[in-house]
């Protein structure tokens, strides 16, 4: 009853082709092609993984923090920029995450990293927000997509464990450099005990530079976390 009434009094548009229906219809959906291979870490020109390749990174990438990375696909499909934007800003369409979880768990399946073997002894833990954005928009986005994403795979959300504790600028604004500098010291693991030795996958809507994701991954291995993924939605100018 309360999901017939809210979309009687709150319909769902398809972010693609604005047909009343739901955030993606089926066929905007299927216009997506989402991703089949994994690729590298590097900044510039990122190399395409062979499926079976074990590792997710090249040679030029060996030194970073987390050993792989999960996009489902480029951020700058025009109909994923619009459904992420809605998602983090206003006028904020919350439940906009299941619909963008799942793109991610396809993803998952099409490149058969959806196994027993890839979650085992894992968790997940979102990116956090300052406590400014999070009061502004009421919730962290990363957290819902987590939440999502957790009822599928089957494995733990942590949360508010790792924080974040200094109000940063908006990263978009800023150089690679300065993205790096604006992070320093933003982030806390409160209770590394409860990290310790599990498999951590790192939750984020898009994957641009790197600079918010390498930051906490830095926290994690120096707190002794040896094993670290990221997955998110997009990823920016990959190509």
């Amino acid at each position: 009853m309360k999901e017939f009434l809210l979309d009687v009094f709150f319909p769902k548009f398809c972010f693609g082709c604005q047909k009343e229906t739901t955030y993606l219809c089926q066929d905007c959906r299927g216009l997506l092609e989402i991703l089949e291979h994994t690729w590298c870490l590097c900044d510039k020109k990122p190399l395409q993984l062979p499926l079976d390749e074990q590792h997710g990174k090249c040679q030029r990438c060996r030194d970073k923090k987390i050993s792989a990375l999960y996009f489902a696909l480029p951020y700058k499909n025009p109909v994923i920029k619009k459904m992420i934007y809605q998602f983090k800003y206003s006028p904020y369409v919350k439940d906009l995450a299941e619909t963008l979880a799942s793109l991610i768990i396809e993803h998952l399946i099409k490149i058969k990293k959806n196994t027993n073997e890839v979650f085992e002894n894992a968790v997940l833990v979102p990116i956090p927000v300052d406590k400014k954005k999070l009061r502004i928009r009421g919730y962290n986005q990363s957290e819902l997509l987590a939440d999502q994403l957790a009822n599928i795979i089957k494995i733990p959300v942590i949360k508010n464990n790792l924080i974040k504790i200094k109000q940063t600028k908006p990263q978009m604004e800023l150089s690679k450099e300065d993205r790096e500098n604006n992070l320093k010291e933003a982030f806390l693991l409160e209770n590394p005990e409860e990290l310790k030795n599990k498999k951590v996958f790192l939750v984020d809507d898009v994957y641009t530079t790197g600079s918010t994701i390498g930051e906490c991954a830095n926290i994690l291995k120096d707190s002794g976390v040896k094993h670290i993924f990221a997955l998110t939605i997009a990823r920016e100018e990959f190509t």
